[in-house]
C-alpha cells in the first residue's frame, strides 16, 4: 500500500512539473490595425508607450516607429520589438531570460503578456 501511494504522488509531482513548464510556440503580433488611424507617429508611439506602461512594460524608443519593450517579472525578463506606423504595429519576440526559450517555443506566459499587450495597444487606439 505504501509502495502504491509513493507512485501515485511521484506521478502527482511529475504531471505538476509537467503543467508548470507549459511550452508553446512564439507569438508575434503581425501588422495589427490601430482601431483609428493615428494623427501623427508622436501619436503612435505615445499611445503605444502608455499601454505598455499601464501593463508594466518598460518602453524605450530606439527610432521612429520602433520601440523595445521589456516586461520585468520575479525572475523573468521578456524583451519584444515593436515596430509600428500611423496605420499599424507589430509586437516581436526579441530576447527573453528565464521563460525556457528554444528558438522556437517559450514558457506560454509569454504569448499572454504578448496577447495583452496587444489588447491594451487596440484598446487606446480608440482615442486617437
Amino acid at each position: 500500500m505504501k509502495r502504491y501511494l509513493s507512485r501515485i504522488l511521484l506521478v502527482a509531482l511529475v504531471a505538476g512539473g509537467v503543467a508548470a513548464c507549459r511550452m508553446a510556440p512564439v507569438m508575434n503580433v503581425e501588422d495589427t490595425q490601430f482601431l483609428s488611424e493615428a494623427p501623427s507617429m508622436e501619436a503612435a508611439e505615445q499611445t503605444i508607450k502608455l499601454a505598455g506602461a499601464g501593463l508594466g512594460w518598460q518602453m524605450k524608443t530606439i527610432a521612429p516607429g520602433h520601440i523595445v519593450a521589456s516586461l520585468p517579472l520575479r525572475s523573468h525578463l521578456a524583451v519584444t520589438d515593436i515596430m509600428f506606423d500611423r496605420d499599424s504595429y507589430s509586437i516581436r519576440y526579441k530576447d527573453s531570460s528565464n521563460l525556457k526559450y528554444d528558438g522556437n517555443q517559450i514558457h506560454s506566459n509569454y504569448n499572454g503578456w504578448v496577447q495583452h499587450l496587444q489588447a491594451a495597444i487596440s484598446s487606446r487606439s480608440a482615442t486617437f
